[in-house]
């Protein structure tokens, strides 16, 4: 099993590029999509979270994911206590979706997360892939995507290790800062240099 890491600073792209790599037929498994299935209604993640940070869970059970945002990004310790929950809980979970891929014959999987090199995991990782792009397109997209203030969106960026010491990471950097198709033409460069590493008969 070759394990590949994709990771970027937020609103750089990742999305954009982790799509990419589905359709040229990557295995993607998401940290973002993991982490929501920890803290689903009736799991213990949600309820250590509810016990951490009352008023977090809505009246319909389910998690207020931005009103633990706004409590977390502006606060580190607070941000810290959150990731002492769910980061265990994600990484049990990623090792077993993982398994069932090995046992399904899959030989090789990328992990698409934000923190993969704040959590240390880009070690276990064959490779990284890192999604790049100036601060003012973050701030901008974010602004845009999110509805914040520029305020609001720097310091999320900050929140974040800089993409300067994520760069030291990475096998592979993936530059988001131009058009669609000049991305696409890196994700496939990329893909196929992935491939390349695979052992063959």
């Amino acid at each position: 099993m070759q394990l590949i890491g994709l990771t970027g600073g937020i609103a750089t792209g990742k999305s954009t590029v982790s799509g990419m790599l589905r359709g040229l037929g990557a295995h993607l498994l998401d940290a973002d999509e993991i982490a929501r299935e920890v803290a689903e209604p009736g799991t213990p993640g949600l309820a250590e979270i509810a016990q951490r940070f009352p008023g977090v869970v809505g009246a319909d059970g389910r998690l207020d994911r931005a009103a633990l945002g706004a409590r977390v990004f502006s606060n580190e310790e607070e941000r810290r206590a959150l990731n002492a929950i769910l980061h265990p809980r994600i990484q049990q979970a990623f090792v077993e979706k993982t398994q069932a891929l090995v046992d399904q014959g899959v030989e090789q999987v990328i992990y698409d997360a934000a923190l993969l090199i704040e959590n240390g995991l880009h070690k276990l990782m064959n490779g990284v892939i890192l999604v790049t792009a100036p601060v003012e397109s973050q701030v901008a997209r974010l602004i845009q995507r999110n509805g914040l203030t520029e305020q609001e969106a720097r310091a999320r960026i900050a929140a974040q290790l800089p993409l300067s010491e994520k760069q030291r990471h990475a096998t592979w950097v993936i530059d988001n800062s131009g058009t669609i198709e000049a991305t696409r033409l890196q994700v496939e460069r990329v893909w196929a240099e992935i491939n390349a590493m695979l052992p063959r008969p």
